[in-house]
């Protein structure tokens, strides 16, 4: 393993070892590596699904997403191409072999079409703020400064890397421009409902049968914001349905403050895929 975890039954351990020993800007693959895939692995996933949809409310991305329907007709392998070329990044680090071959993979994807910079921005900025955001709703614990550092200065160099210009200059600038972006195009289009009603439909299919869609839409729904929830054309849910949804996931923090560290990391390319049972080889992730 590239980056191990330090040996201590603490379970703050990681938070500890990042905060003495490791650097935001040189250090940022490992500390990244070690918030999320030792840390926070669920809370990760979880924030980076919100961050998809989130990237379905911008109009003018749903119509090129629409437009090559990858994400309507095989949405299930689009996803999983998405998630496996990130992680082979993540787990092996951007510039290993695996994540310099992710990284080519993911290129030539993304050059097939004419995409604006500030979209490419966009949907980097909510890899960074999405997860940070989820931890101060329902992490066990408190991302300290440096992982949030360490988030930014890694996925600035992986969007240097994807060639994406005009990264802003420091956490905060990429931050406002994050807010800004999408208090001028978070607006609602149908594209963007057909979207997210495949999306949130995939991931409802993961853990309920069919039956049960529409209660764990509204808890999916609960986790959404209204702004967004009116781009995508999605119902609000109940406040009460908010209110137990939160309290809920507030519970299992509390749970998981008070039980031991995870000794493995959870790496994504090391378990069973849905789309590929019998695994995958990087150059076959994406569209033909």
């Amino acid at each position: 393993m590239r980056w191990a975890p330090p040996d201590s039954r603490s379970r703050h351990a990681i938070r500890d070892h990042i905060a003495a020993n490791l650097d935001p800007v040189a250090d940022h693959q490992e500390i990244t590596f070690l918030s999320t895939c030792h840390d926070f692995p669920w809370d990760t996933r979880r924030a980076l699904e919100l961050a998809l949809l989130r990237v379905f409310g911008v109009a003018s991305t749903s119509a090129l997403l629409v437009q090559t329907g990858e994400l309507l007709v095989r949405t299930q392998k689009r996803y999983d191409d998405t998630v496996l070329l990130l992680a082979e990044m993540l787990e092996n680090g951007y510039d290993s072999e695996r994540g310099r071959a992710a990284l080519r993979r993911m290129n030539r994807q993304h050059h097939r079409h004419v995409i604006p910079n500030d979209e490419y921005l966009y949907t980097l900025s909510t890899f960074i703020f999405e997860p940070i955001r989820w931890n101060e709703r329902f992490g066990w614990r408190k991302l300290i400064e440096k992982e949030k550092l360490a988030s930014y200065h890694y996925w600035k160099q992986v969007g240097a890397l994807m060639n994406i210009k005009d990264i802003p200059p420091s956490y905060e600038a990429f931050e406002r421009f994050n807010l800004d972006y999408e208090a001028e195009h978070l607006w609602f289009s149908e594209d963007n409902r057909r979207l997210a009603v495949a999306t949130r439909d995939m991931m409802l299919g993961w853990v309920l049968p069919r039956a049960l869609w529409p209660l764990g839409a509204a808890v999916m729904h609960a986790l959404l914001d209204d702004r967004l929830l009116e781009a995508v054309g999605l119902p609000r849910p109940s406040r009460a349905m908010r209110r137990i949804v939160e309290a809920a996931l507030r519970a299992r923090g509390s749970l998981l403050r008070a039980m031991p560290p995870r000794r493995s990391p959870h790496l994504i390319t090391k378990k069973r895929n849905r789309t590929y049972p019998d695994g995958y080889r990087i150059e076959d992730l994406g569209a033909r």
